[in-house]
């Protein structure tokens, strides 16, 4: 996926999903660049394969031990969140989602042909109260949207074919930055690297 920040170029972000023993991982690969500071974030989500529910969530750079990092243990029935240094422990007492299992949820959920108008879901940080938004294209594709509060966080997922997040529109303290499949529907910016490379191939013809 492309990010834009104000229709510029701000990075891209990967994913890659796999099974891994009787569990699905999904790892999301964030590098912001162009207008943004160029740093790069890794997420990666443990979920159960059918339900999509979290069995743990790690966030950091992917060069080192997680920043942040959640456990589920279902056997001492309890969540333990570490931070840094940081460690708490608190009881287990229902289905949690994290933020990248939220997402293969709802893609799910689209997939399913499910016409609820208002879901919810919990992530260790509280409930979040999903709605969904009525029917629209993007680029000619039909989507299924979903509004998620708290965050005001906006996701388009493809409502045929291989059902892909196709959007994805998340405020921050630089404004809202939107995620874009790569392909149709990433024509909001070119990347600024791209131009770049092209100028500076221009400039050694001219010389």
């Amino acid at each position: 996926m492309t990010l834009t920040l104000g229709g510029r170029y701000a990075g891209e972000q990967l994913w890659a999903l796999h099974t891994e023993r009787s569990s699905l991982v999904a790892r999301v690969q964030t590098d912001f660049g162009g207008v943004l500071p160029e740093i790069r974030r890794v997420q990666t989500s443990r979920m159960h394969p059918r339900a999509l529910t979290s069995q743990g969530y790690a966030e950091g750079d992917g060069r080192g031990r997680a920043s942040f990092e959640t456990v589920f243990d279902r056997r001492s029935g309890l969540i333990t969140l570490r931070q840094g240094k940081d460690e708490v422990s608190q009881p287990l007492t229902t289905d949690y989602h994290d933020p990248v299992s939220l997402l293969l949820w709802l893609r799910l959920r689209c997939a399913s042909g499910a016409g609820d108008e208002r879901l919810h879901a919990q992530l260790t940080g509280g409930r979040v109260l999903i709605q969904r938004l009525p029917e629209a294209e993007l680029d000619g594709v039909p989507t299924c949207g979903y509004f998620l509060r708290p965050g005001n966080a906006y996701v388009y997922i493809e409502r045929g074919g291989d059902h892909r997040l196709l959007r994805l529109i998340q405020p921050t303290d630089f404004g809202p930055i939107e995620a874009n499949v790569q392909g149709e529907t990433r024509k909001a910016a070119a990347p600024e690297r791209e131009r770049r490379r092209r100028r500076a191939g221009s400039s050694g013809e001219r010389s």
